[in-house]
């Protein structure tokens, strides 16, 4: 294993934001993972997972303990079944799933960040979430001191969260396992109403693999949403919160708010979200609470292309960003009663 001390932290994320860790170790096998966090734990050092770094914002006095970076390798496919190991570049993973002719995670493209992350947040996008392709995440079971596999319904998962999630100081995710589908050549039904409209499909409908992940591809970039080192509205972690889940009640409420604020003709979005709970849009939010594309006047800024999507201009702190976060949530509570939770995993800081 490479181990390096008093490590910058910021260049492992997409923000580049951070100080630096007290050690910081690179695993490219799974006995190696196992090793670095049974030390760790041993020893009773704290300890931060870092894969893709794409979900990750690391406060600016850095981390103090071991982090432990996740590099193994490894695209098992086998018929419909594919193994990716922790580590494997999400968005490369999917690229090779839709040269198999496979569909379940087409429409996950472009989304920046590891295999093992993707079933912590439950990762989602455009009508589709890892949930509904993971067969078994095989993960080291920190408390039980030994690997284990998990099945689908035992990772609870739900909106943007899981068993991983809810409990994160206990697993560490070495590989999962998904259970993909041979429709030859097309896609799963689209699901999306904004990737129908770009498809000019009806939801529902099937298109050639390779012109749902082109297409989705093309929608991410066009909200900043796609990795490009030269371009700033990229500097993120994607989606800095979640979309709200209201029970009936508080969405009643919010509706009259929305129509207090806006006007009585005003209609906020709203998507079934389970029984007696509707999912509203944060990015709806944000801008109709006054914080439009490119606000900001100093180094972090929401994204130029999405409302949603907090960047580092290049010169941002972790305090510079937080700040920006800060404000977005008051600004939105202040207007409409909802309070908006960040997406991204914090690391030494918090709202």
């Amino acid at each position: 294993m490479l181990e390096i001390h008093d490590a910058p932290l910021a260049p492992l994320t997409t923000f580049r934001l951070g100080g630096p860790a007290t050690r910081l170790v690179t695993a490219t096998t799974d006995a190696e993972v196992v090793a670095a966090v049974r030390e760790a734990d041993a020893a009773g050092t704290p300890l931060l997972v870092i894969g893709g770094g794409s979900n990750l914002v690391i406060g600016d006095k850095g981390f103090a303990g071991t982090a432990l970076r996740v590099a193994t390798s490894g695209f098992d496919l086998v018929g419909t079944t594919l193994e990716l190991a922790a580590g494997e570049v999400w968005t490369d993973a999917v690229a090779r799933t839709v040269e198999a002719g496979l569909a379940g995670v087409e429409c996950l493209a472009g989304i920046p960040g590891s295999a093992g992350a993707t079933p912590i947040q439950n990762v989602g996008a455009y009508g589709q979430e890892v949930s509904a392709t993971i067969t078994e995440v095989i993960a080291y079971d920190r408390r039980a001191g030994e690997t284990v596999t998990l099945g689908n319904e035992e990772c609870a998962f739900s909106y943007r969260h899981s068993r991983f999630k809810a409990d994160p100081e206990r697993y560490v995710v070495l590989r999962v396992r998904f259970a993909l589908e041979d429709a030859d050549g097309l896609s799963a039904p689209v699901k999306y109403a904004e990737t129908a409209r770009a498809l000019g499909v009806e939801p529902g409908d099937r298109v050639p693999l390779t012109q749902a992940r082109e297409t989705v591809l093309k929608l991410r970039a066009g909200k900043g949403m796609v990795l490009d080192p030269e371009d700033h509205d990229t500097w993120s972690a994607g989606s800095f919160f979640t979309n709200p889940i209201l029970t009936d009640a508080d969405f009643a409420v919010f509706h009259a708010r929305v129509k207090e604020r806006l006007g009585e003709d005003a209609v906020p979005p709203a998507y079934p979200a389970g029984e007696g709970r509707t999912k509203t849009s944060a990015a709806w939010l944000i801008d109709k609470a006054g914080f439009t594309k490119g606000y900001g006047s100093g180094p972090a800024r929401i994204s130029g292309k999405h409302t949603l999507a907090l960047t580092n201009r290049g010169e941002a702190t972790t305090e510079d960003l937080l700040a920006l976060a800060r404000e977005v949530v008051a600004g939105v509570r202040e207007a409409f009663g909802v309070t908006l939770v960040n997406e991204p995993v914090m690391v030494g800081v918090g709202l």
